[in-house]
């Protein structure tokens, strides 16, 4: 079967969401030997490298709406994989990798990093760093753009 070549989109929202559903295809296929989904594996990375932050904080660094957040938080909290507790203001909920979530981001380090050098691969070194560097200065920009 011939495939059909994949045409230029003329909207960047297009684009960038058709990018970034190929990549969570890639990084989903990785990651389902240790059963995480991309947005969780993400939420664990986030909280390793940030430690103990606010929920709000982590919807601003991920760019990421509260109600998708605060669902796929309960479902973490379900399986055990993070804690949260109350800030000093009661509205505010705090949340931190537990132990089980800190060994479940461990065991699934090869796998993301599996993914990571197959697109890398694909992109070569430089797409890589110009990909990366765009998708960051995106974000940046519109993040600080709504503030």
């Amino acid at each position: 079967m011939k495939t059909m070549p994949i045409p230029d989109l003329p909207c960047l929202c297009a684009n960038l969401r058709r990018a970034a559903r190929a990549l969570t295809q890639v990084y989903e296929e990785a990651l389902r030997p240790v059963g995480l989904r991309g947005p969780q594996f993400t939420i664990l990375q986030t909280l390793s490298i940030a430690g103990e932050i606010p929920q709000g904080r982590m919807a601003q660094i991920l760019a990421m709406d509260s109600t998708t957040l605060t669902r796929t938080l309960a479902i973490m909290e379900r399986h055990g994989w993070i804690a949260g507790r109350e800030g000093e203001d009661r509205r505010e909920w705090r949340i931190q990798l537990s132990k089980a979530g800190r060994s479940k981001f461990e065991r699934a380090l090869p796998y993301w990093e599996k993914a990571q050098a197959l697109v890398n691969k694909k992109l070569g070194e430089r797409g890589w760093g110009d990909a990366m560097k765009f998708s960051n200065d995106i974000t940046r920009a519109i993040v600080a753009q709504r503030s």
